[in-house]
């Protein structure tokens, strides 16, 4: 029972060699003295322990010599690693002190010579759009008032009322600052909208296609005829499915990953921007190369040249990749990525059409992009997707970018 116990002390590599050289039927011998110099007291105490457990002096030494050499001290790097570690708290001291003390003191300091307080600062001296927006969500979440901060979480009926609370709060009097609850409101209606959207979209998302549905029966027979219009469907079940791009005669099955919500973007990228979904479907089953331009052109060789030019183009399954990019939709907007262009392009409450807006906008240009890196085949297809992705986040960061696709479907929403 004490040879286990001490076994469970010893570090793994250890413990394996200690136990091969145990005998359970000897006693334990008392070795302290074989205790090596130069190490620290929780080093020793494990090299000790390792040297009880075994039966005879050779056998300790042994596991003494084995240990030290995976763990030989090297007093450089434990100097680093101490200076790093007292480096790093030092800094987030200085932050802690920094959030919590000086910058409320800097913000009291510049309201008394401003008169403005933070909120009105943002509203005047920013433009509507995004950088407004997020500033206000940034300085609400980070107030040291409960009511502020759960103003951004607030039903959209209760947003006027929530206004009041902060004019009130703040001591600003709205008679003469008229034009700061406008500001206000069309900020919280947009971050209130946000966070009501996620959860709209979530809950398509955690729907699963049920063929018993007449309603989503009907909405999928709506995507065939809208991408197939003179070609009718034979048979609900019918391998015609495979030619929009699923992967079997039934449908169903492949809408597992993103619920009703990827069935709610296909239909609505084919019926409302249809002459660039057929477009799209069309390419990606006779797939195009992309133009080759002369610089690149001069650098291939006659070779390279002869080859490439009896290579295939890779196409894709268009209605596999439309879940897909659903998918890469639902994160951007679960993750804030697209606050950037909502904000920029719904003058208040984004709304799931401005989500689906966006998944026309992130097909088309994803099929470009395609086109563009002209992959070998199918298989790379995670690759293209995820430099896609990096790109489109990379968009996302300037405050002031709006996706602003072309497509018909979009351009009341553009203008309004």
């Amino acid at each position: 029972m004490l040879q286990t116990t001490l076994i469970i002390l010893l570090e793994e590599r250890a413990v394996k060699i200690a136990w091969r050289a145990c005998d359970p039927d000897k006693q334990i011998l008392n070795s302290e003295d074989q205790k090596p110099s130069g190490y620290t007291a929780g080093e020793g105490t494990l090299i000790s322990l390792a040297v009880l457990i075994s039966p005879t002096k050779k056998q300790s030494s042994v596991i003494t010599r084995l240990w030290l050499q995976q763990h030989k001290p090297n007093r450089h790097h434990e100097t680093l690693s101490e200076a790093s570690s007292f480096t790093r708290m030092f800094v987030q001291v200085c932050l802690y002190f920094y959030c919590k003390c000086l910058w409320r003191c800097l913000k009291f300091v510049v309201r008394k010579l401003t008169g403005r307080c933070e909120l009105q600062r943002i509203c005047y001296n920013t433009k509507p759009g995004a950088a407004r927006t997020m500033k206000i969500e940034a300085s609400l979440k980070g107030s040291k008032s409960k009511r502020l901060q759960t103003s951004v979480s607030v039903h959209p009926d209760a947003i006027e009322k929530t206004i009041d609370d902060i004019m009130e709060l703040k001591r600003i009097n709205p008679d003469v600052n008229p034009q700061l609850g406008v500001s206000l409101q069309a900020c919280l209606l947009q971050i209130v909208g946000y966070r009501n959207l996620i959860a709209e979209v979530e809950k398509l998302r955690r729907e699963p296609y049920d063929s018993e549905n007449p309603q989503h029966e009907e909405m999928l027979l709506k995507l065939w005829k809208c991408l197939k219009p003179n070609s009718p469907l034979k048979a609900r079940i019918s391998k015609q499915w495979c030619e929009i791009g699923f992967q079997g005669d039934d449908p169903k099955t492949d809408f597992r990953g993103m619920g009703l919500l990827g069935l709610y973007n296909l239909v609505y990228f084919a019926e409302w921007d249809t002459e660039i979904a057929q477009q799209v479907l069309s390419d990606s089953l006779h797939p195009k190369y992309r133009e080759v331009t002369k610089k690149e052109l001069s650098q291939l060789s006659k070779t390279e040249w002869e080859k490439k030019k009896f290579d295939k183009a890779i196409g894709y399954s268009f209605a596999i990749v439309g879940i897909n990019i659903t998918d890469l939709a639902y994160n951007l907007l679960v993750s804030g990525a697209l606050k950037t262009h909502f904000y920029n392009v719904a003058p208040e409450a984004p709304t799931l059409t401005h989500f689906q807006q966006t998944f026309c906008y992130l097909m088309h240009e994803f099929h470009k992009f395609w086109i563009e890196e002209d992959p070998l085949d199918i298989m790379e297809f995670n690759r293209v997707r995820e430099k896609f992705h990096k790109r489109t986040l990379k968009q996302l960061q300037n405050p002031e970018m709006a996706l602003c696709p072309h497509f018909a479907a979009s351009e009341s929403l553009m203008n309004m």
